[in-house]
């Protein structure tokens, strides 16, 4: 099976979101193709993406001579031209490529972009207000939703799970969370995450990773 990572992707947008995510893709050594309308922002990445090209992407046959078609992978990161984005994201879909991102700037922005084809919606702004939200009215030290209901937190132990084994705390069957990894702060400032097992035992000033029902997971932290 080919590894993902080294498939080229072609990112249509290039501004603060399409031009972040093209130039960490790049980074990181995926070929991308970077796609804009704005000759003066294809040119801006030109020190940081080899691959640019300035064109319409809500005409075909532009997408067709870029050679888009024979991406399997593309992301639509045009902001808030909404007819632009729609149009750009059924072309993609038209032409076969077979996972499509699109950022959209509205949960109903989103349905449609679904409904043209996008395989995956991205919700940045909505995403990052409810993740902020989360750490500002509790104890989470950070916080990553990941289903509808479900979420990772990162957070410290309440009382009743400190100085004794996972196992007999019973966090899972109390709170309905699953303890993932634990870093102790006591090894230093070097310290890194370990995966937690039953015999691990929690202290005061260790930080958690918690996986479960956002409801859960704050009832956790919120116990501390």
């Amino acid at each position: 099976m080919a590894d993902a990572r080294n498939e080229p992707v072609v990112v249509i947008g290039l501004g603060r979101f399409g031009g972040a995510l093209a130039v960490e893709l790049n980074n990181r050594g995926t070929e991308v193709l970077g796609i804009d309308g704005d000759a003066r922002t294809t040119q801006s990445y030109s020190g940081q993406l080899p691959h640019l090209a300035t064109a319409d992407a809500t005409d075909v046959e532009a997408l067709r001579q870029l050679g888009v078609n024979e991406f399997h992978r593309a992301v639509v990161g045009i902001g808030t031209d909404i007819q632009a984005s729609i149009l750009a994201t059924s072309l993609l879909a038209e032409l076969g490529v077979a996972d499509i991102w699109a950022k959209a700037i509205s949960r109903q922005h989103g349905r449609i972009l679904e409904r043209v084809g996008a395989h995956h919606v991205i919700l940045p702004e909505h995403d990052m207000g409810e993740r902020v939200a989360h750490l500002l009215t509790g104890r989470l030290l950070d916080y990553v939703e990941v289903d509808r209901d479900f979420a990772m937190v990162k957070t410290t132990p309440p009382q009743d799970a400190v100085s004794v084994p996972l196992r007999e705390s019973r966090v899972r069957s109390r709170y309905g969370v699953t303890v993932v990894a634990v870093k102790s702060e006591a090894r230093g400032p070097d310290a890194r995450f370990t995966y937690a097992t039953p015999d691990t035992v929690l202290m005061y000033g260790d930080i958690v990773l918690v996986l479960g029902r956002i409801d859960d997971v704050e009832r956790f932290a919120e116990s501390g």
